[in-house]
């Protein structure tokens, strides 16, 4: 087991396998050592994790609604890099939507959610750009999707 591996495994994470896509795209696509992973929305164990920001849901409940994608999103890019995740290099952006309300204005801190996951998962290469914005409706009513962009060796 590598180091990621690990270290997820110390914060009681198992990546679940990568979600097939549900439309007409694909999970990531590699350029060069870059992979461009679609977004990935809020879900866990149970089912789609609903909800709209400002309305039914708080921001703890769109935090770890946003800490549930980024779990999908290193699962995406384990896929990627054919069951390997320690080829990771680094985290280099997440863009994350959030289901909201026209008042709502604390996105960034919903998908701190998210940031905060893989910093603590990955340290100094889960560091990384980002931009949190809100949407007036998700796929499915999800409370939450980010996508992302990783370097990987």
């Amino acid at each position: 087991m590598g180091a990621i591996e690990a270290k997820l495994a110390e914060l009681g994470v198992t990546l679940p396998d990568a979600p097939a896509p549900a439309a007409n795209y694909v999970p990531f696509v590699q350029v060069g050592d870059i992979v461009y992973i679609s977004g990935q929305i809020s879900m866990n164990a149970d089912g789609l994790i609903q909800g709209k920001l400002g309305d039914d849901m708080d921001v703890d409940a769109g935090a770890a609604a946003a800490r549930t994608c980024a779990i999908g999103l290193l699962a995406q890019l384990k896929a990627a890099c054919g069951g390997d995740i320690e080829r990771l290099v680094r985290v280099v952006k997440l863009t994350g939507f959030v289901n909201s309300t026209a008042d709502f204005t604390e996105q960034p801190k919903v998908i701190n959610g998210a940031s905060d996951f893989l910093v603590e998962a990955l340290g100094d290469k889960g560091r990384h750009a980002r931009s949190a914005v809100s949407a007036a409706a998700l796929p499915l009513g999800v409370a939450v999707e980010i996508e992302g962009i990783f370097q990987i060796a």
